[in-house]
């Protein structure tokens, strides 16, 4: 990578850093769609999946309005997340219970890894008289927080059935 010196570049980098992290998510969601066994969770999942695909859309048109043809550059992160996911199932071979109870972490992880860089790319196109770029970043951060409140209620439904069913 060449030396870095300008704020629009390190906006840039962060812009192409997202766009592929959506795009390896709608790649992996229609996995872990297939590997829910809990119809809420399958069906945020999917829902979630939609939106990603709009994500996708609005990140073109934020490259656009900066003058640039869309472009993903490796994200280490969402990598990290994938690999965790794609370990663990393979390694624990876990029941249909367990893997939902994973699912939901694991979606958990990925809204928060989104939730930070859109926090940051907003402050960022704000900061460079960006605010087209920023109102479209804002629209895929706000679907993000709603779908992290969605992934946490599903979650926080398991846990009660599980404390419930262990009391039994």
């Amino acid at each position: 990578m060449a030396t870095m010196t300008a704020p629009r570049e390190l906006f840039m980098h962060e812009l192409q850093d997202v766009y592929y992290a959506e795009q390896q998510l709608v790649k992996r969601l229609p996995k872990m769609v297939d590997e829910a066994a809990d119809s809420e969770l399958s069906d945020g999942l999917e829902k979630h999946l939609e939106e990603t695909k709009q994500h996708v859309a609005n990140l073109e048109q934020v490259f656009s309005e900066m003058g640039q043809k869309p472009k993903g550059e490796r994200c280490p992160g969402i990598e990290g997340i994938a690999e965790e996911h794609d370990l663990f199932m393979r390694e624990a071979k876990p029941s249909p219970e367990v893997t939902d109870m994973f699912l939901t972490g694991a979606a958990a992880r990925v809204e928060h890894y989104e939730i930070a860089a859109y926090n940051g790319l907003i402050a960022m196109a704000k900061g460079l008289g960006e605010t087209k770029a920023a109102d479209l970043l804002e629209k895929n951060l706000t679907q993000e927080q709603q779908a992290l409140k969605a992934v946490e209620a599903v979650g926080q439904r398991m846990a009660s059935d599980t404390k419930r069913m262990a009391k039994a």
